[in-house]
């Protein structure tokens, strides 16, 4: 199992980390000290499982684990304050260790969480699986000079690639988040779909097409913004527009 722990205080880092150390079947244990790092430890760490504080500065747990991508790893939320449970567990978490927690506490997290794996490998299906795999991100975190920004998915109406980046077109502005379309595109599911080799459109913004002689045009969205539409993607378009 391979496990990354992510909490702005490095007492609580390393208590969590020695006590992880004595468990069997530990195979890996990485740390990220806030909910962007953590982000960036998923991306290149592959955790199975992550031990999650709520209380951060500038990105809570709760924010991390509503922008996880789909096969995300577990989430188990270590907090000091009870009164988040409700909001974890809606997050889907695999359990909520309240601190102070001791050895015990957390073996029992732990069973929890290898009981979860056991049901993601391919070897033991089990019903409901599939909805342990993940489900659309539902936001995005996007850093920019050193603030972070939340984008909820519902906000963007469209997506432009600008060399390694992407634009998140909303209403309020257009941030840069640094990811491939295709990428990009892999974690927000189906509600978004690509209408041009460098673009893709939330397809319940789309209000109308106009579309010239040689089959090119753009898409005309709710909110007066227009993306572009090739001839190659004019008809997945019409056609998911149509379901």
């Amino acid at each position: 199992m391979r496990v990354l722990i992510v909490d702005d205080e490095r007492p609580a880092r390393d208590k969590l980390r020695r006590l992880l150390a004595r468990e069997a079947g530990i195979a890996a244990i990485e740390e990220a000290r806030d909910g962007v790092e953590a982000l960036q430890r998923v991306a290149s760490f592959a955790p199975d499982v992550l031990f999650l504080d709520i209380q951060m500065p500038e990105v809570s747990g709760i924010d991390v684990a509503a922008s996880l991508p789909p096969s995300a790893p577990l989430v188990v939320f270590v907090t000091a304050y009870d009164d988040y449970a409700v909001r974890a567990f809606d997050a889907c978490a695999v359990d909520y260790l309240l601190k102070p927690y001791d050895s015990e506490r957390l073996q029992r997290a732990l069973q929890r969480v290898r009981e979860r794996l056991l049901l993601r490998t391919p070897a033991a299906p089990q019903p409901g699986a599939a909805a342990l795999a993940g489900q659309p991100v539902r936001q995005l975190l996007v850093t920019q000079r050193g603030v972070t920004q939340i984008v909820r998915t519902e906000q963007i109406a469209w997506l432009e690639t600008a060399d390694n980046y992407v634009l998140l077109h909303t209403p309020s502005g257009s941030p840069l988040l640094r990811q491939t379309l295709s990428g990009l595109l892999a974690t927000l599911g189906p509600a978004f779909i690509r209408c041009h080799r460098r673009a893709a459109v939330r397809l319940a913004c789309v209000t109308s097409m106009a579309v010239d002689d040689k089959g090119d045009g753009e898409l005309i969205l709710a909110d007066g913004m227009r993306a572009p539409l090739s001839r190659q993607h004019r008809a997945a378009i019409a056609a998911a527009l149509r379901r």
